[in-house]
């Protein structure tokens, strides 16, 4: 190196931009599409749209009542209004898809990546799958929303699932097609009662690389089932308000995951057997699934093992009643094997691995639990 190349300041020296090394690193941030059309995903009946409070009528896309947020604890007040487990379902024989979003709050954080947090990504759906076609990727220092598009190689009809962001909120979405384009109606799921998962940020999607990668929307596709997201990072300790709300919910199956954020033991045993009997007395024959937390591996202590001993005392309590069709998940097995170790991002958290591996057995135990109270298509 030259002298005068040491002397030179950080400052003098150009960074290297990595868009400039790698093409797929670019972002449109304007749509100039000359025939683009934006339809807000409000207005009905071209867009169906799941795991909203209220989402035609409400003001902005969130999850709960107010006064059943407000009721439970202040956490969840806020993160209610994080868009976790929405989606959009449509169809269209549109070349392109182009999005217009609004997102007064941007969910920023060490262990989030900016496409999971405020990114929307998009699924072309069939009768037997749905698959990822690519994401709306935010740019990187993005505020108040932004908007971008996705071009196909050609125009024919397909339906499609848009996943909104996992820990911001959105205000307002549109979706920008042909304005000569056919809009039609979603692929139809298979049931028309939900499966509500309740828990905590696992159940939330923090972790996963964007948003499609969150267990409970993996479930929801390989299924082909609505599945509704009551994940509260921190903050799902099944207090009473929010226990009455989800007993009050259509439902044909109910899953408990919110060992992690029960502040401890004591915490867990007084409310996991009431949560257990506050939706069984509204739902005495739906499948209800108890699961452990999955990363004992890198979560060591006796309270872990405890903790499991309160959900195993709610299980057997409940198989004493005569309940046929109640389910135990030892999280722990989700992880064990080749990569026991591998499957978290911060030890806590399961990455894009074990969201797939808690997906894979979650899936299983759904799947038969279902099958065991006699559900059909169509249910």
């Amino acid at each position: 190196m030259s002298n005068q190349e040491q002397n030179q300041t950080p400052a003098a020296v150009k960074p290297e931009a990595y868009v400039e090394v790698d093409k797929n690193m670019l972002i449109e941030t304007v749509v100039t599409e000359p025939d683009v059309k934006y339809y807000d995903v409000r207005k009905e009946p071209a867009f169906s749209l799941y795991n909203f409070y209220e989402p035609y009528t409400e003001p902005t896309f969130h999850r709960l009542p107010v006064e059943v947020a407000a009721n439970t604890n202040p956490g969840v007040v806020r993160l209610e209004q994080e868009s976790a487990g929405g989606r959009v379902r449509f169809s269209t024989d549109s070349q392109y898809i182009a999005i217009r979003a609004m997102i007064p709050v941007v969910g920023r954080n060490s262990h989030m990546t900016l496409i999971q947090s405020a990114g929307f990504d998009l699924y072309l759906d069939s009768a037997t799958d749905s698959r990822f076609v690519k994401a709306f990727i935010p740019p990187v220092k993005m505020t108040g929303g932004y908007e971008q598009i996705i071009r196909f190689g050609s125009r024919k009809m397909r339906y499609f699932t848009i996943h909104f962001p996992l820990h911001s909120r959105v205000s307002h979405l549109e979706i920008g097609l042909q304005e000569d384009a056919k809009l039609g109606g979603e692929m139809p799921y298979r049931n028309k009662k939900p499966i509500v998962i309740y828990g905590s940020s696992i159940v939330h999607g923090t972790g996963a690389c964007r948003p499609g990668m969150a267990y409970t929307n993996i479930i929801c596709r390989r299924m082909n089932m609505n599945v509704l997201n009551y994940g509260f990072s921190g903050n799902a300790k099944g207090e009473p308000a929010i226990a009455n709300w989800l007993a009050e919910q259509e439902m044909c199956c109910f899953v408990s995951d919110y060992d992690h954020n029960a502040p401890n033991p004591e915490h867990l045993e007084a409310t996991h057997r009431p949560l257990y009997d506050t939706i069984r007395a509204k739902h005495p024959d739906i499948p209800y699934i108890m699961i452990t937390k999955p990363n004992l591996a890198t979560n060591l202590g006796e309270a872990n093992e405890r903790r499991k001993d309160i959900i195993l005392d709610t299980y057997r309590y409940a198989r004493s009643l005569g309940d046929q069709n109640v389910y135990y998940i030892d999280g722990e097995s989700f992880f064990m094997g080749k990569y026991e170790y591998e499957c978290t991002l911060d030890a806590v958290h399961p990455n894009d691995l074990g969201f797939i591996l808690m997906a894979d057995g979650i899936e299983d135990t759904i799947r038969i639990a279902l099958a065991n109270a006699g559900w059909k298509d169509g249910d």
